[in-house]
């Protein structure tokens, strides 16, 4: 009677299969116990499923594709700026280059010039080679600068002299004509300034284009006295 009264008491022993392959069937089996202690659901259940996990990473891409388009397009305008900078920088050394060449026949064209003024040069073999030198010079662009009566210019004209009391510098007489191609001085003028009244230099540039008009009827009448 005491033995059957203790085997009462003691608790039933419950022998759980946890094998997840049935040893009979072969086959997963999907209806074992889980064990005690451990949470209901089912292994895997920790992973967040594809359909949440997607709102979490898109974000970081979206950030990541901006964080990249920055940077291409802060490469592309330094290239932009580079290929800028390299243009103009082979345009100047360019530019510079012509400018020491043209300097260099600048002394040339200065013998060239006064022997035309002198008349040496029209039955001198020299002349084809001054003409083609103007032409190439015409062709370029050179400008010669540096006439009596125009106003003085630091930048432009070199004062070997001085004189006057007036208000008003301008170019009395030139020694040397100054060059220019486009923008570049390639040569200053060396001129002898003079001051003088603000209304004689306007007269004075008044009065030029019209002798200048009265020149070639003083000629023909003086043509037509011989």
């Amino acid at each position: 009677m005491a033995e059957s009264e203790q085997h009462a008491e003691r608790e039933p022993v419950t022998i759980n299969d946890r094998r997840r392959i049935d040893p009979a069937t072969g086959t997963v089996r999907t209806d074992f116990p889980a064990e005690t202690g451990t949470s209901s659901e089912p292994a895997g259940s920790d992973e967040a499923p594809a359909g949440q996990s997607a709102p979490a990473s898109e974000p970081a891409d979206s950030d990541k594709v901006a964080e990249l388009t920055e940077d291409l397009q802060r490469v592309q305008a330094d290239f932009a700026n580079f290929r800028k900078r390299t243009e103009r920088d082979r345009a100047g050394v360019v530019a510079a280059a012509k400018a020491s060449v043209y300097s260099l026949l600048l002394p040339v064209v200065d013998d060239l010039g006064r022997a035309r003024e002198h008349g040496d040069l029209e039955n001198s073999p020299l002349k084809p080679v001054a003409d083609r030198l103007q032409q190439i010079f015409d062709e370029q662009g050179i400008v010669p600068f540096g006439e009596v009566g125009e106003p003085f210019d630091p930048q432009l004209h070199e004062a070997v002299q001085h004189t006057g009391d007036g208000d008003v510098s301008v170019v009395s007489a030139v020694y040397r004509q100054g060059y220019r191609h486009g923008e570049r001085i390639l040569r200053t003028a060396m001129v002898v300034v003079e001051d003088v009244p603000g209304e004689v230099s306007d007269q004075g540039a008044q009065e030029q284009p019209s002798e200048a008009g009265q020149q070639p009827e003083a000629d023909e009448q003086q043509t037509g006295d011989q």
